[in-house]
């Protein structure tokens, strides 16, 4: 075993020798064939360099010539940047100065708007039949929405033209031929006098003259006559610039307060439907007190002489003489003692009964139409607020449909809703005194009564117990 183990070590000896043997062999080579491998590498890394150092002067040239050219370039690129920085500002403030000017031109074009709405009502209305075409195109033009601003402009400064030559004309003053409406309603042609704050006129038809004033809904300056005596003066000043006129300091406001006064038919007619339930409703309480008044004062009670007069014929027996006493007294306080006589022989609480009874029917005859008096009283300041109500509907709704701009539309409703108040105030106050006036004269009515049947239940009472 041992000689085995020994042959076996020797034969694993040989064979590693041969295998390191081959093996050296093989990176011999190796190394030979990579020595070989880099020498033509570094041959051809040299021809490589020599080829690029053959090249990199022309390179490194057309490098330097294309850095030139965008130093150039970027030079050129500023500039015009800066050029274009330049404009923009320039822009810039030209654009400013467009809006400057722009809104200069919105300015003065409001300002000219106003003035043209305006002028007409700061002239005379018999002045606007001068003026109305000029004023009439410049209006036009404003809700033309195809028409230029310039063209704008000239129709409204051929209004303001208007407007000096006609601050000219007024400062002596100066005439002009027109038509007039005059206090019939019919329309004449006639000269005008513009003097002053005053416009007059003088009919070439008719004698008439006058002084102008505005009236509602009028198409023409409407004709206030201020008196018979002004009028040889007011034609003389149209016919040869001198004469008496008529002076108003204020400036018309006195003539529009003189117009302005309703009558009592206008004034009551603004209250409306519910003004005349108002007012019938009134006019029935009136009568209806002046009846209760006269049936009041005409109920006639017995004097305490008559009382007596029969009181004296009863403790004497004679009911005869006693019942002819009461049928002396008329009225219901007649009707009251004669009741009593007859039944003097009663006893106190029958006798009372039947006298009472007789009151008691006699009370509805003095208080009747009373509760219809205070229920007016009542019921008329609610009329009034109720047309107060439906006026304010009424210029609400005027509101909606004219705005707030047209103040004379909106009269009729606040003139109902005041004078519905006022009316209902009218009624209900007289009413409620009337009431309670009439109201006492009747509790004193049967106040009295009270005390006849009283004294006259004592005095039956009285006689019996002598008796």
């Amino acid at each position: 075993m041992q000689l085995i183990r020994k042959s076996l070590i020797a034969c694993s000896f040989a064979l590693l020798a041969s295998t390191f043997s081959a093996s050296a062999q093989t990176i011999e080579s190796a190394n030979a064939q990579a020595k070989q491998e880099l020498d033509t590498a570094l041959s051809e890394l040299s021809e490589v360099r020599a080829g690029i150092a053959t090249k990199k002067v022309p390179l490194l040239r057309s490098v330097s010539a294309l850095e030139d050219d965008v130093r150039q370039k970027t030079a050129e690129l500023q500039r015009i940047r800066r050029l274009r920085d330049n404009s923009d500002l320039g822009l810039n403030r030209l654009r400013e100065q467009v809006d400057g000017i722009e809104k200069q031109n919105e300015y003065a074009a409001g300002l000219l708007d106003e003035f043209v709405r305006s002028f007409e009502t700061r002239i005379d209305f018999s002045e606007t039949q001068l003026y109305r075409s000029a004023t009439e195109e410049a209006r036009l033009a404003l809700e033309d929405s195809d028409m230029s601003q310039a063209e704008r402009f000239t129709k409204q400064i051929d209004v303001i033209g208007v407007a000096i030559n006609r601050l000219g004309e007024i400062t002596g003053g100066y005439t002009f031929e027109g038509k007039a409406l005059t206090p019939s309603g019919a329309i004449e042609e006639g000269t005008f006098a513009a003097f002053g704050p005053t416009v007059y006129f003088a009919s070439k038809e008719s004698a008439l003259t006058g002084i102008t004033v505005n009236k509602i809904n009028a198409a023409e300056a409407a004709i206030a006559v201020p008196g018979e005596g002004f009028d040889a003066g007011i034609r003389q000043l149209i016919e040869s610039g001198e004469g008496n006129l008529p002076a108003d300091p204020t400036l018309g406001k006195a003539l529009k307060i003189v117009e302005g006064n309703d009558s009592i038919g206008e004034h009551l007619a603004k209250g409306g439907s519910v003004g005349m339930v108002i007012i019938g409703l009134g006019l029935i309480c009136l009568l209806l007190g002046a009846f209760k008044t006269f049936e009041v004062l005409s109920f006639k009670t017995p004097s305490p002489e008559q009382v007596q007069k029969v009181l004296t014929q009863i403790e004497a027996n004679d009911l005869e003489a006693a019942q002819n006493a009461a049928n002396d007294i008329s009225g219901t306080g007649g009707d009251l003692l004669r009741k009593g006589v007859s039944h003097a022989g009663a006893k106190r609480g029958t006798l009372e009964e039947i006298l009472y009874e007789k009151i008691l029917a006699v009370r509805p005859r003095l208080e009747r139409f009373l509760p219809f008096i205070a229920l007016t009283a009542a019921a008329a300041p609610l009329l009034g607020l109720l047309g107060t109500v439906t006026g304010m509907i009424k210029t609400f709704n005027l509101i909606t449909i004219f705005g707030t701009g047209d103040a004379k539309s909106l009269s009729s409703g606040i003139s109902e809703a005041l004078v519905t108040t006022e009316l209902g105030l009218v009624v209900a106050i007289p009413a409620l005194i009337m009431h309670g006036l009439i109201s006492r004269m009747a509790r004193q009515k049967i106040g009295d009564l009270e005390q006849i049947t009283i004294g006259f239940i004592n005095g039956v009472i009285g006689s019996r117990n002598q008796d």
